[in-house]
């Protein structure tokens, strides 16, 4: 696969398994306009073949099973497409500064699925965008030994940054910067992915 970011032409013309994992689970939430179309816009990058992890519909336990037990089938089930996935982009909204606590739940469920891959992040808010609970989420999941973009999305103000077709008001500022986002995640994700296949990953 090139690593010119004006291209996206994959050599080995097999794709990256991407999980987009949609952190809010709030009823009448603003996640599924946002993450449709970014999915979307995955999809159409070339690089990825797209797996949508969507917390509202999965419903994992908030109290865990006794270390040593089987846990719930749900998280069995999500498990093995988080390992599944060689990189992963999170959708998310900001609450009192931070992300959603189902979001943290979900993160700390797992701990190998996670390891030795890249991560990016596109937020929504209000003015912020959502861009506080993504400088908390690198703190987060830089515990899980992953490596998160420099560049993301962020929709401040987002219910007026999407029109009724959810599409975004400035399309192409948003196309180019969700362009920027997933070429850097192409790249780390070709090298995690290269480096996890040579010497598995290990702590």
């Amino acid at each position: 696969m090139s690593t010119n970011t004006n291209t996206n032409t994959n050599a080995t013309a097999t794709k990256f398994r991407l999980a987009v994992v949609i952190g809010s689970t709030r009823e009448g939430r603003f996640a599924p306009v946002v993450a449709n179309w970014f999915t979307t816009k995955a999809e159409q990058h070339g690089d990825f073949e797209v797996d949508v992890v969507d917390l509202a519909e999965e419903q994992l336990p908030a109290v865990w099973a006794p270390m040593g037990t089987e846990p719930a089938a749900v998280v069995g089930a999500v498990g093995a497409r988080l390992a599944a996935a060689d990189a992963f982009v999170v959708v998310t909204p900001e609450y009192n500064h931070s992300f959603p606590a189902g979001l943290k739940n979900m993160i700390d469920l797992f701990r190998d699925e996670w390891q030795g891959k890249p991560v990016g992040f596109v937020s929504y808010g209000g003015i912020s965008g959502g861009l506080r609970a993504v400088e908390q989420l690198r703190l987060v999941f830089a515990e899980q030994h992953m490596v998160t973009t420099r560049d993301g999305l962020a929709f401040p103000m987002a219910w007026e940054k999407f029109g009724p077709d959810g599409q975004p008001v400035d399309v192409a500022g948003a196309e180019a910067a969700a362009k920027v986002m997933l070429d850097q995640l192409a790249w780390w994700t070709e090298a995690t992915h290269t480096m996890r296949a040579l010497r598995p990953y290990g702590v």
